[in-house]
Parts: structure tokens; C-alpha cells; sequence
């Protein structure tokens, strides 16, 4: 992992001081099966606002942005992200000596099917950088998907390509185009099988684990390297199961997490979870780049189905059908919400939701409340005692 992650941000560092390739940066979710297929090198800022979660870089660096005028209740990646570019400061620099930093875009590309701050967010770099910034207008708040999503998106797709074309230079290559495509549907498939296995009992793999195992998948689908990083991570995990090894020693409680990472904080929620036997296997945020709809033969359709069956852009009564399906699949005993204070979008315990996943599986839930990047929202000591109660209320339950 270590290695290749290395390898990525070295090789968009060469790109952008040597110009042998233009540099294009993406939403997470956003067409990078067609940056990469007209030969782009692709930079994802929301990995980069993970990045300074995680590194705990976040919090200092947000001020700078609400200064400019960015509220602090926006999105942290953003306000986060957006304060590196000020203060000149970035984890890049610091896990890779020689680089500076982010690579200097020659465009910024965007879909909306995150949140509607992505946008904003690359119109800031857009107009410090001086280069264009297009997108994809994605519906949100849909139940069942319909040719009508599909062609609407599909075709903003197709309307990117002159654009694309005039900044790399190049026209666009299908054939190269769908081979991408391929390489990220067998990404997809690998990733969703990763993450699949956690049903077994005991769970090899927790969600702490998925978090830093999403890498290749995030930043590197569409790429050779990414399903072969996969297969090997696959096979690891397949030998875990065969010698009994457990992600979490006696697991006792299966739980699964709904919402955004705590990134400043993983390493502590980690190790209270295993001290308390609890094994939180499972969540919405590891499995959002799980992508079974892509198809190389029909590349810009199957995209823009891929891009709109994202759970975040569901309405309630999908993803409540969603957290059904995968509390059985998993063997779920208990589930977390994370209510994220600057990600309205990620946070599925504000319209009931909670209240009806407890009735309906007669299961306990908890709501914690915190922020992906921005630690001045969150209470450790408040959360450490929520969670102690809440294991032991799953106790009570079993009669233990």
C-alpha cells in the first residue's frame, strides 16, 4: 500500500513540474474513467482532505479558510483543504520529501452527486489557478433509477469531452477510454468482495482497516496496479479466515457504522472497540466506491449509472432498504450513526431514520455526534462513555 500510494502522488508531482502530462483534479465520484482514459493524471482533493483528517492537520488549518469567508459549517474537506492552499502546508510534503504538495491542475472536474460544496470548492481553485472548471449536475433525493437519470447524466458526460480534448490536446481514444472502464469495474468487483468478507464470523477485517485499504479504490481505479494490489489483499485475507484469525480477538458484537470516518481519531475509536470485543465490520462510507454498473462496452451509460446508484444521492425509503440488506448480510448487532457537523449528506440519523432501523430490527442504536475533519465538534470523553453504555446496553440484550 505503502509503496504504490507513493508511487501516485510521485508520479502527478512529475506531471505537474515536467508538463509530460496534464493534470486534472476530481471529485471522488466523479468521471475519472474518462480523465484517465484521455490520459490524464488524476488528483482528488476529498483524499487529500482525508489526508489532513487523519494527520490531524485539519483543525488548525480550517480557521484560515472560514477567514476568507468559507463558514465553518460547510464541509471540513473543503475548509480544511481550502486552509492548506493558504498556509502552504500539506501531509503530501511530509509523507514524500521532494514534493511540495497538491500538483497544479490544468482542470478541475466535478460531480455534484457528493454535495453541492464540491462545486464551490473547485470554483476556488478555479479562479486561483486560472483554469477551467466543468461538472456533472447530479439529481439527489432518487428512488428508483430511470433511463431519464441515466441519459441525463451520460450525456453531461459526453458534453465534457471538446472541453477535455482542448486542455490535454488530444482526442479522445474510445478504445482506451473503455479499457479504463474495465480496469475499474474489475477494481469495483475486488473492493466489493474485500469488504464482503467481513460476513464471516469472526470478521478478518474491521472498518478501521477499510479505511486505509479504500486507498487504491478511491485514487487508482481504473488502473492495472489497483486490482492487482486487490487480489493480493484478497488472498490475505481468504488465509486470515482458514487460520481462524479475527480482526478483533473473542469479537462478541457486530456493528456496523453508518456515516463519515472520525479521521482524527480512528486510531482511538479502533482500540476502544477491540477492548470492548466489538468488531465494527461494516459501513456506508467503504462500500461508496463500489461501482457494479460500470461496463466497458457501453462506457459513458454505465458511468452515469454508476455515479447516480451512489446511496448518498438515495432518497430515505432506499436507504432504509439499504441498511436492511446489509444487517442481515453482515450479521449485524448493533449500529452506529455518525452525525457529521460540516456533512449534512453523510449523516443518515436526522430524518428518523434511526428511530426506524431500532423498531425495525428490535436493535440498539447510538448517535455520535462529531465531524469528519473538524475536531472541535466532537467530545472523546462524551463518545468513549456513549459507546461504553451502548456495548453494554448490547449486552443486556443478549442477557449477558
Amino acid at each position: 500500500m505503502k509503496e504504490i500510494m507513493e508511487a501516485h502522488f510521485r508520479e502527478l508531482d512529475e506531471a505537474a513540474r515536467t508538463k509530460k502530462q496534464k493534470v486534472a483534479w476530481c471529485t471522488s465520484v466523479g468521471p475519472a474513467e474518462l480523465l484517465k482514459g484521455m490520459g490524464f493524471q488524476v488528483f482528488y482533493p476529498e483524499n487529500h482532505g482525508a489526508m489532513l483528517g487523519a494527520t490531524r492537520m485539519a483543525t488548525d488549518l480550517i480557521p484560515l479558510a472560514n477567514a476568507i469567508g468559507y463558514s465553518p459549517d460547510i464541509c471540513s474537506y473543503l475548509t480544511a483543504d481550502i486552509g492548506s492552499y493558504l498556509k502552504g502546508e500539506s501531509p503530501i510534503s511530509k509523507a514524500y520529501p521532494g514534493i511540495d504538495g497538491p500538483p497544479r491542475p490544468d482542470v478541475l472536474v466535478f460531480n455534484t452527486n457528493q454535495c453541492r460544496d464540491v462545486q464551490d470548492w473547485f470554483n476556488f481553485y478555479g479562479r486561483e489557478f486560472k483554469v477551467p472548471v466543468i461538472g456533472i449536475q447530479t439529481h439527489r433525493g432518487v428512488g428508483e433509477v430511470t433511463r431519464a437519470h441515466i441519459d441525463s447524466i451520460a450525456d453531461q458526460l459526453k458534453a465534457m469531452v471538446p472541453k477535455l480534448e482542448e486542455v490535454s490536446g488530444k482526442k479522445l481514444d474510445m478504445e482506451e477510454f473503455k479499457r479504463v472502464v474495465g480496469l475499474s469495474r474489475q477494481c469495483t468487483d475486488l473492493w466489493k468482495e474485500v469488504l464482503e468478507i467481513a460476513a464471516h464470523k469472526p470478521s478478518p477485517l474491521t472498518f478501521f482497516d477499510g479505511t486505509v485499504q479504500m486507498g487504491p479504490a478511491v485514487v487508482m481505479r481504473g488502473e492495472q496496479r489497483a486490482v492487482d494490489y486487490y487480489k493480493l489483499l484478497l488472498a490475505e485475507l481468504k488465509q486470515r479466515i482458514e487460520e481462524g484469525v479475527a480482526a478483533v480477538d473473542g469479537e462478541k458484537y457486530r456493528i456496523y457504522w453508518e456515516g463519515m470516518p472520525i479521521w482524527g481519531k480512528l486510531r482511538e475509536l479502533s482500540t476502544q472497540f477491540a477492548e470492548l470485543q466489538a468488531c465494527v465490520l461494516a459501513s456506508t462510507y467503504c462500500s461508496s466506491w463500489v461501482f457494479p454498473a460500470l461496463d466497458a462496452d457501453e462506457p459513458f451509460e454505465s458511468m452515469a449509472r454508476a455515479y447516480i446508484e451512489l446511496f448518498i444521492v438515495r432518497d430515505e425509503d432506499y436507504k432504509e432498504e439499504y441498511f436492511a440488506r446489509q444487517i442481515r448480510h453482515y450479521g449485524i448487532d448493533g449500529m452506529i450513526f455518525h452525525d457529521a457537523k460540516t456533512c449534512p449528506n453523510n449523516s443518515n440519523d436526522r430524518y428518523g431514520m434511526v428511530e426506524r432501523i431500532s423498531r425495525r430490527f428490535d436493535m440498539p442504536t447510538l448517535v455520535i455526534h462529531g465531524d469528519l475533519n473538524d475536531l472541535r465538534c466532537y467530545s472523546e470523553e462524551q463518545a468513549r462513555t456513549n459507546i461504553e453504555a451502548y456495548i453494554e446496553q448490547l449486552a443486556e440484550k443478549r442477557g449477558q
